[in-house]
């Protein structure tokens, strides 16, 4: 669940602190397909969307229901939220960097917060991209709104535009530098073998753990 409302709630957070920062300290226009954003804004809900990126994540990945899949659990006959959690969201003591190790030496982070400034970065740099890409297509077609669906808020593309980048750009990640092998998973993938690979997988198991 961490991957899904993690990604969502980095679009909300910067989408609400550039509308903050753009209508306070406003000034400069960010690009002709969209006058109302700045750069002011652009940098001011960037730099809000790392801290809370880092933050957040590190809260999501204290709790076993964001981290651990929904499983059917035989001891207590019903579905289970409970697991040992993956690499990504155990505590792991980091050695700081020679200019920051003059304070503190050790950092103790979850590794998914490493990985939350990446996808943090993405949703203030290139996230926002979806939104003026929107702008332009309706300037192109001199329509306010894509939709009526949401009253005062336009169709499901005017609230999505920036979330469609962003889910993307979390399935390409996570395949890609977050993969990591789980029993379940890899359990799913021998089910679904035929009988003949099955026993295959089997007898290099064994050779393997013998070995």
């Amino acid at each position: 669940m961490i991957w899904f409302i993690f990604p969502v709630s980095l679009i909300i957070c910067n989408d609400i602190m550039a509308y903050m920062f753009g209508f306070f300290y406003g000034r400069t226009p960010l690009t002709k397909l969209s006058p109302k954003k700045t750069w002011e804004g652009f940098i001011g809900g960037g730099v809000s969307t790392l801290i809370f990126g880092f933050i957040f994540a590190g809260v999501l990945s204290s709790y076993q229901f964001f981290i651990c899949p929904l499983e059917y659990d035989e001891e207590i006959m019903g579905l289970s939220m409970s697991c040992i959690p993956l690499h990504l969201f155990q505590k792991t003591t980091y050695l700081m960097p020679k200019p920051f190790s003059l304070l503190k030496r050790t950092l103790e982070l979850y590794p998914f917060q490493l990985h939350s400034l990446v996808l943090s970065l993405f949703a203030s740099s290139i996230g926002p991209f979806g939104g003026f890409f929107a702008s332009g297509f309706k300037r192109a077609f001199r329509i306010k709104d894509f939709a009526a669906t949401i009253p005062g808020h336009g169709g499901f593309v005017d609230r999505f535009d920036c979330q469609i980048i962003m889910a993307l750009f979390t399935n390409v990640y996570i395949s890609t530098f977050a993969h990591v092998a789980s029993p379940h998973r890899i359990l799913q993938q021998v089910l679904a073998l035929t009988p003949e690979s099955r026993e295959e997988f089997l007898r290099l198991l064994r050779n393997h753990v013998k070995a």
